[in-house]
This record gives C-alpha cells, structure tokens and sequence, in this order.
C-alpha cells in the first residue's frame, strides 16, 4: 500500500499533479495538497515574480480568465503568501502581462486588474447592458435623412462616436448612453450627394478626429465649445480620388484612398498633422467604384486598420489583403490575394480578422500573416467583423455572433437585432454596431453594471456582491474559465462563513458564527441570497464569486447580524 501511494505521488508530480495547472495547486485540494508552510519564508520578491510566472502559464494554457484561479491557489499557501497579494507592483506586473493594459483607469492596478477579470468573464458569459442610442438630429431640411443615416463608429474608454451621410459626427458618453456633442464639418462645394459623408473616426477622450469621402479632415476638442471643427487637411478628390476609409491611433492617422492610381494611402503624424506618406497601389482596380462613393450608396471599396502595439497597417479589398509598416513609411510587409468581405477586417493588438467569400474566418497575426485559428461563419448579403483583446465579433444574417479568440470557440449570439447594419465596433468594455434604418446600438459589459432608463440587461441577468473581510473560510473551485463550480471549506482559516440561499434551499453553508457580519442582502421574485462571506481582501470583489439573480433583483443592505 506505501508503494503504491508513493508511486502514485511521483507519477502525479512528473506530469505537474493531479488537479494541478502548470504543477500548481488549484482550488479544490485538500490543505496537505498545499506547499508545505515552511515556503512561506522565501523572499517577497521571489514570491511575487513566483505569482507572476503561475498566472503567466495559467493564461497561455487555460486563457486570461485561468489566471484568476491560478493566482488563489498561490495565495492560499499560507498567510505570508497571502499578504504579497497586497503588493500593488504585483497587480501592475500582472495587468500588463495578463491584460496588456500599460494605462490605469482605476485608484489602484489591483482594482485594474479586477475590473478586467470581471468584464472578460461577462465577455464570455454574454452578461451586458444594452442601450439603443437616442439622438436629435443635427439642423438641416425637414427630410434630409442622411442626418440619421449612421456610417462608421469608433470608442474610446469613455465616449462613442458615430459618423453620418451628411457629415455630422455624434458623441455618447458611454456610462450613461447620452448623446452630449455634435460635431459638424466646415462647409465647401460638394463633388457629389455623399462627398461629406464621415469616412472614418479617430476617437480619443479628449480629442476626435475624423474625415470625409471628399477627403477633408477635421478636428476638435472633445470639451471645446462650438460644434463646428477645425479643418486639419483639406482634401483634392482630382488629385488623391475619394477617401474610402479613415483610421488612426495616437502616434498616426492613415487613410485609404481610390480613385488615382498610386496614391492608395495616405499616412499623416498624429501630434504634427503633417503629411509623411503618399503612395501604394492597393486600390488601383477599384478605381471607378471609389468614384462611384461620393453619388452612390455603394459597398465598401475598401477598408484599413491599424495596430499600435505593432505600428502597423492591414488594409483590405474585395481581392486582397495587405500590412504594411508605418515607422517605414509604408514599406510592404505581407500580402495575399483572396476574395474577402472588405467589411470584415479588424485589428486588435497584433492580431487582425478575414472572412473570405467562402463564409471562412481567419485570424492572423499583423505583421506575418500566420495563421492563429480558422472558424467558419453563416454566410450573408452582409457580412461586418470586429474584435477586441479576448474575443470575435461578426454580423451576419441580421445578428450578431460571438466568438473567443483564443481557440475560436463559438459562444452565443447577441439577443438583440439591429436590422441591415453598415458597422460593427468592439474594445475590451463594449460592442456598439450602426444601421441606417435604426441608429446605434450599444452593449456594455464593463463589470459594476448598472441599467439606465433606456438600458436593459442582455444574456444572463446577473447581479454582483462586494464586500470587504479579513479572512476567509471559504474558497471557490474553477473551470478554465473562471466559473465557480463548488465551495470548499478549509477549517485553518476558522469560522467565517458563506450561505447562499435560493427560496429554502442552503446551497452552502459553513462554520456560521454569532459574530459573522452580513455584507450585503439580495432580492428577487426568483432568489433570495445572503452573502455573509467571501474572498479575503485582496481578491474581494472578484475574481469571482458571482450569483446570478432575475433582472428585477435589487439590493437592499443589511446590518450585522
């Protein structure tokens, strides 16, 4: 029997532990499954950088949201382990490597770190509020529709933008749904109905940017007054051909042209407004069709994107698919012919999205072209894609389906349809896609969710407890995912407790104590949840447990009990 115990240990350690990822303990296994507490006495920093390299290897095995559960199980090998979870250099080395973020948006990396666990796993559970965008139209003739005409959209962390037919160029706050500017460009001869048109948006919080078909392109102030915009570049559609589409990032502004051949892009720095680079012949077959844009309601000639993590360009059209290298003034990096769905094609980081004809998609990295992972799509008279750091946005068919980016796993479709939609926007908070016939929808899956007047739950209703303890008794064990799939109660910690009640059934319960303290009380026809316990204070609020509850559920606080 010794033997046989021993043996199974080696072999259970050789291939990194049963239950275990990476060789790591997961949550779940008993106490004496732990590392031993005489670790406990290794350096901070060793411990820190141990931490960092156990989420590291979580992440690239099971996905961004396995680093949560890995990271417990590291602090749960003893209260000196625990207590490194209080390091803030710890939460910023871990919300660069895990999430990419460089930038904080909340009071602490730790709280960074959490918001960003949160809103992928709604990501991947389909839990969103969804607005439809209300708006008055900008001033004009009583019938110009082409002032409700939305063409392109673009996000930034805290506003949308919506371009128009007729020129305008609408800003929401994104927390609340409300539309507080309109932009308009400065007036001049028309080359064409459409030649005002907004050809694409650069979106930053404290500045926009954005172009028309006829080339001109403007910029403002988003807290300026005055909807009217500078005039930054004032386009020449003889000399250049129509501005088909309009991108750009911090550092570059880039534009796709037809109509001339040899002038395709366009490439202007974005802190000088000065013109670096003219030239390519991407578009030079679609020529005519970029004419066509400025008196015709047309398909997308073409489309361009670009990638500030690698300063990279990836442009599109119906034959072929370029990247090319902005720091080198456009030098060619990749190319491939193919039929594509111009509308199609996205970036986020290094990774762009194809569908081609055939109803295949595929994504790549940026400046290689290799190939990450195929899945196919429902084929459509209209197809629009877009991604952001986790996962795959497509329309098609009049809805809107989801997929994860790290194995193209299909996920769900978006409840809500929005008719014959002309974009299709995402980034790591949101997805907001436009239509001609029904405006702009928008869906928010940032965690800490709160409804609108105007807004609705999408997917799951769900609601999430936030509390704030010493110590903790019990502990969740995950999926790959994140997902709590059973309590488990280690007695070291002592008595603190965790009960969840749904009507009269206790679905955990453990060591309830006199003195245990209520954090908060919640209520619905469907639930009725007490949560008395949670997480200790470093992962509070988050890295997981999550109840869901009906949509009509509403928080009522409770005293200590």
């Amino acid at each position: 029997m010794s033997s046989s115990s021993s043996s199974q240990e080696e072999a259970d350690e050789a291939e990194g532990g049963v239950g275990r990822l990476g060789g790591y303990p997961l949550l779940g296994e008993p106490a004496a499954a732990r590392m031993r507490p005489g670790n406990g006495n290794w350096p901070e920093p060793f411990v820190e950088a141990l931490a960092v390299q156990v989420a590291t290897d979580a992440a690239s095995e099971n996905g961004r949201l396995g680093a949560g559960p890995a990271l417990i199980s590291v602090f749960q090998v003893c209260s000196t382990w625990q207590a490194i979870s209080r390091s803030e250099l710890l939460w910023e080395k871990l919300t660069r490597r895990i999430w990419g973020r460089d930038r904080r948006l909340r009071p602490t990396w730790r709280e960074e770190y959490v918001h960003r666990h949160r809103t992928a796993y709604n990501f991947r559970i389909q839990r969103a509020v969804y607005t439809p965008l209300e708006f008055e139209p900008a001033r004009g003739p009583a019938n110009d529709n082409d002032e409700f005409s939305c063409r392109c959209l673009a996000l930034s962390h805290r506003y949308l933008a919506g371009g128009f037919l007729g020129g305008s160029v609408r800003l929401f706050d994104l927390p609340s749904g409300r539309h507080v500017r309109t932009f308009r460009p400065r007036r001049r001869d028309r080359f064409g109905p459409f030649s005002r048109a907004v050809a694409g948006i650069v979106l930053h919080d404290t500045r926009i940017v954005f172009a028309s078909l006829d080339g001109d392109i403007h910029v403002a102030m988003v807290h300026d007054p005055g909807p009217t915009a500078r005039r930054a570049h004032v386009g020449n559609v003889v000399n250049d051909g129509t501005l088909v589409d309009f991108t750009g990032c911090s550092r570059w502004w880039v534009g796709l042209y037809a109509g001339v051949p040899g002038r395709a892009f366009h490439v202007w720095d974005a802190h000088t407004e000065e013109l670096v680079f003219v030239g390519g012949s991407l578009t030079d077959p679609e020529a005519v069709l970029g004419w066509h844009l400025l008196t015709e309601l047309t398909a997308p000639v073409g489309r361009i994107r670009v990638s500030s993590a690698t300063d990279s360009g990836v442009a599109c059209t119906g034959v072929k698919v370029i990247a090319f290298d902005l720091q080198q003034h456009g030098l060619l990096l990749v190319e491939e012919e193919e039929g594509n769905i111009v509308g199609s094609v996205d970036v986020s980081d290094d990774l762009f999205l194809t569908i081609n004809n055939r109803g295949i998609a595929t994504v790549r990295r940026v400046r290689t072209f290799e190939e990450v992972y195929q899945f196919p799509v429902r084929r459509s008279r209209r197809i629009l894609g877009c991604l952001n750091s986790g996962y795959a946005f497509v329309f098609a068919g009049g809805a809107i389906r989801a997929w994860d980016l790290k194995d193209g796993e299909p996920l769900y479709r978006l409840r809500e349809r929005i008719g014959d939609a002309t974009d299709l926007v995402a980034d790591d908070d949101h997805v907001a896609g436009c239509s001609r016939d029904t405006g702009i929808h928008l869906w928010n899956f940032s965690a800490g969710l709160v409804t609108n007047e105007r807004g609705k739950v999408s997917g799951d209703s769900a609601v999430r407890f936030s509390f704030r303890v010493q110590r903790s008794a019990v502990w969740p064990a995950f999926d790959a995912y994140g997902t709590p799939k059973h309590w488990w109660c280690d007695p070291h910690f002592g008595e603190d407790v965790a009960i969840m009640r749904r009507t009269d059934e206790t679905l955990a319960s453990f060591g309830l104590s006199s003195s245990s303290s209520v954090a908060r009380v919640w209520r619905s026809d469907e639930f009725s949840v007490l949560l008395v316990m949670g997480l200790t204070d470093v992962i509070q609020d988050g890295i997981v447990p999550i109840v869901s509850v009906s949509a009509s559920g509403c928080p009522v606080q409770s005293s200590s009990s």
